[in-house]
């Protein structure tokens, strides 16, 4: 299975990205994309600032895929972070999981996604409108039940 695993500031381009995981591979049906975007929260936020450890991130991301890989026929997949201040409207982060069929792809993403929410060491800091920072984000209390399906099911 082929891995990429990328954080970086800049935005990033879903269709390239696709085009990359796909390219001379003919063994892929399905490949399902997941891309979260930063949400303006009722037009109270001007930025979300998403901190990070470099390099701890990046294993932990790989930990997880592996995992992903363990438990689906994956083919490839690739997970884009970025990191910095991201405003309303821009994307966060880029899921792409890559199976001979659809049903693997999509537990896939949705499986990483859950534990990219909760596993992964981001850090989230909201900046308002009004020129103040807000609070670092606290986890959610759904994406925590978001990951206990996948620890009670093996798919």
């Amino acid at each position: 299975m082929s891995v990429t695993i990328q954080i970086q500031a800049d935005p990033f381009d879903t269709a390239r990205e696709t085009a990359l995981l796909t390219a001379r591979r003919a063994d892929i049906g399905a490949v399902v994309s997941f891309v979260g975007l930063c949400r303006d929260e009722g037009g109270r936020l001007s930025a979300l600032e998403l901190e990070h450890y470099p390099g701890m991130a990046e294993a932990e991301i790989r930990r997880i895929a592996e995992m992903a890989g363990e438990r689906w026929p994956l083919l490839g997949l690739t997970v884009i972070h970025r990191h910095g201040m991201i405003r309303p409207g821009e994307d966060i982060v880029l899921v792409l999981t890559a199976s001979a069929h659809r049903e693997a792809a999509f537990s896939a993403a949705s499986f990483l996604m859950d534990y990219l929410k909760t596993n992964a060491p981001f850090w989230k800091r909201e900046h308002l409108r009004d020129g103040t920072k807000g609070a670092w984000v606290e986890a959610a209390a759904r994406d925590d039940a978001a990951l206990e399906r996948w620890e009670r099911t093996q798919g």
